[in-house]
């Protein structure tokens, strides 16, 4: 099989796979991103407590 038939056929799949995708709705994507920022943000607030805990500790380590 030749380089240009495994493309035709590669792209055939991609489109027919393309057509049986379900999109998310206007409020469901909406949600989606809430969660996912929220978690940014819950995961920038943890990194910045523990980095804040380990810099105390080496400060009083070091006296």
């Amino acid at each position: 099989m030749s380089f240009f038939s495994k493309t035709k056929e590669y792209l055939a799949g991609v489109g027919a796979e393309s057509k049986r995708v379900t999109w998310p709705g206007r409020k469901e994507l909406w949600e989606s991103s809430l969660v996912v920022i929220s978690f940014i943000f819950i995961l920038a607030a943890t990194t910045l407590v523990c980095d804040k805990a380990i810099e105390f500790c080496l400060d009083w380590i070091k006296g």
